[in-house]
């Protein structure tokens, strides 16, 4: 498949049938989201892969917690409830983290803001590298923010530490959905 044909065919896909994803086709994914370029080449990403039954009932548990425990301290969870229900019927969830980054509510020096957004760019990158790779070799994936929901609960359970940005869910569509739309070049660019 072409770059410009994966692009405009990716979509975010939250449905997934049963068929189990190998540890070699997840590889081969994390293999492509290393290749994304990465600021001042810090490479600055960890990823740790959730696969298999009871490590996804482990998972979802520990993210209804965190919401749950998010929402009793008054703060909106946006559709986490959805990101869990689409992390339930994925066969891999991939975390992504920049393992020098501190957690938001830290107190942060100009210095660690900077390179922070410097890693978060990268991540970025690496994250699309991911959404492109999978949809070339016929994987669904989604990107998630929302496990920010469930932030100490997860670093905790996965035992990590550094900064949690994000979750790609993977697995094989279940679902083909259609474009969403959007706003034209005319709208977003402006030439100077």
């Amino acid at each position: 498949m072409d770059i410009l044909e994966a692009i405009a065919a990716r979509r975010s896909i939250r449905k997934f049938t049963d068929r189990p994803v190998t540890e070699e086709t997840v590889n081969a994914v994390l293999a492509a989201a290393i290749l994304a370029p990465s600021g001042k080449n810090h490479q600055s990403w960890r990823f740790v892969v959730v696969a298999g039954d009871d490590k996804r009932t482990q998972m979802i548990r520990v993210m209804r917690e965190g919401i749950t425990d998010t929402k009793a301290r008054g703060i909106d969870t946006g559709s986490a409830i959805m990101t869990a229900r689409v992390m339930d019927r994925a066969p891999v969830t991939i975390f992504v983290f920049n393992p020098e980054g501190v957690a938001p509510w830290a107190s942060h020096s100009l210095a660690q803001i900077v390179m922070e957004t410097v890693d978060t760019q990268s991540i970025g990158a690496a994250i699309q590298n991911m959404l492109l790779a999978a949809q070339a070799m016929g994987l669904g994936a989604v990107w998630m923010c929302d496990v920010w929901s469930a932030y100490q609960q997860l670093e905790e359970w996965l035992g990590e530490s550094g900064q949690l940005v994000a979750a790609v869910a993977l697995g094989y569509p279940d679902e083909q959905p259609a474009a969403r739309p959007r706003r034209p070049l005319s709208e977003v660019v402006h030439w100077f």
